[in-house]
């Protein structure tokens, strides 16, 4: 369902319905006739419309995480806000960028439009940016054949809910990954299948107008490894902060989630 798209066609009907009726149906109506009922809804539904289009393409709109790709930065059940003009101002539907603002850095968590199928949302970590050379060896990133600075923070320990969902995580390891101006937490799964690419292993350069990236939960994360980059004008937004953490109904929120800035 394309949200998007049903967002600007209700904004357009109701503004029509509601701008028809001021400058010409109204005057066909007696003093004392009421106001029709689908004019009378178009007026007082046009303008929250059109404010939910504008903050939601241009501002700040909404997404929830489906799979655990992004753990333990982000789990299933994180509602997230997606900052939309990190990257420059996009038209709703077309998605024609309008205004440049900016580009991903490494390090950053994009959301973006999922390359194989774009009508899907897809969200992961910034690794290489257009002219980067990108290697990923021995669970150990090297950008520009500099090896980025990983620490070992101990074993990690999974939310009860995340245990029963996903046995591999049993044993993973925390590290603290730092790229760019950015710190954050990855995930090494030694029970994991793993996510081999021998292409990435060699060493590969990110072509110019695209992206490397890839999950924070390295083992058990289908990304750039197997499906190549993101193109540029496939980017939705920067992911900005947690803004309610609830996996389905008849789970108990997740609190202490909530109000997480995402690095």
């Amino acid at each position: 369902m394309n949200l998007a798209l049903i967002l600007v066609i209700a904004t357009l009907v109701t503004g029509l319905v509601w701008a028809l009726d001021r400058l010409w149906l109204i005057r066909l109506r007696s003093d004392d006739a009421d106001e029709p009922t689908v004019v009378e809804w178009c007026r007082a539904f046009f303008p929250v419309l059109l404010i939910v289009l504008v903050l939601r393409s241009f501002i700040a709109e909404p997404f929830r995480i489906p799979s655990a790709s992004m753990m333990p930065t982000l789990v299933v059940g994180d509602f997230i806000l997606v900052n939309k003009f990190a990257y420059g101002l996009r038209l709703p539907v077309l998605e024609t960028k309008i205004l440049d603002l900016g580009q991903p850095e490494r390090g950053e968590v994009a959301v973006f439009r999922y390359p194989p199928n774009p009508s899907k949302d897809y969200i992961k970590r910034v690794i290489g940016v257009p002219g980067d050379h990108v290697a990923y060896r021995n669970n150990t990133l090297y950008i520009n054949g500099e090896a980025v600075n990983q620490q070992v923070m101990g074993e990690y320990e999974p939310r009860e809910v995340d245990r029963r969902r996903d046995r591999v995580l049993d044993g993973s390891i925390l590290m603290e990954e730092t790229l760019g101006a950015q710190d954050y937490e990855i995930l090494v799964s030694p029970r994991a299948s793993g996510m081999p690419s021998q292409e990435l292993e060699q060493g590969i350069r990110v072509p110019e107008g695209e992206y490397l990236m890839l999950g924070d939960n390295r083992d058990n994360s289908l990304d750039g490894r197997h499906w190549g980059f993101v193109p540029e004008d496939h980017l939705r937004g920067r992911a900005m902060v947690i803004w309610l953490s609830w996996e389905a109904f008849g789970a108990a929120p997740q609190w202490g989630r909530v109000g997480q800035v995402i690095r």
